[in-house]
């Protein structure tokens, strides 16, 4: 039989926040990586992040139907996006020192390098508890 009272919030562990050097390029003082700010993000937002970027498209050969598909690559951005605590992307006069207008493109002047880039979409997954990929899982269903 279960306690409840060990599932009350007030038992919940705070998910603090936490450093990692997103790119090699932009460097401090002594020649080191910057450190970036980045949050864990909670499920409602993810979820309302997921919606936005999720698409009606028609089903072929079957006229007024329609399935949903998700723009991985936006849902990654934006994802991405609400993630970064520091540097503030939303900040006018960074975005304007890039030559951009929105805190996606200003991510992807910042990270320009795709392996970078690449590797901070892996980081902030594993963050939000996506450590083991679709592949991953297929493979452990097989066995």
């Amino acid at each position: 039989m279960s306690n409840v009272s060990l599932f009350l919030k007030k038992n919940k562990a705070e998910k603090s926040n936490v450093f990692y050097p997103a790119t090699k390029t932009l460097l401090d003082g002594d020649g080191k990586p910057l450190k970036w700010e980045i949050r864990r993000i909670p499920t409602k937002e993810d979820e309302k992040i997921r919606e936005s970027c999720t698409r009606e498209i028609p089903v072929t050969g079957k006229p007024g139907m329609f399935r949903s598909k998700i723009n991985t690559g936006e849902y990654m951005t934006n994802i991405m996006v609400a993630a970064v605590v520091s540097p503030d992307l939303y900040n006018a006069e960074l975005q304007d020192s890039y030559g951009v207008k929105t805190p996606e493109d200003l991510l992807k002047e910042m990270i320009d390098d795709p392996g970078e880039y690449s590797d901070f979409v892996v980081f902030v997954q594993k963050l939000n508890g996506y450590d083991i990929t679709i592949d991953e899982k297929a493979n452990e269903a097989k066995n």
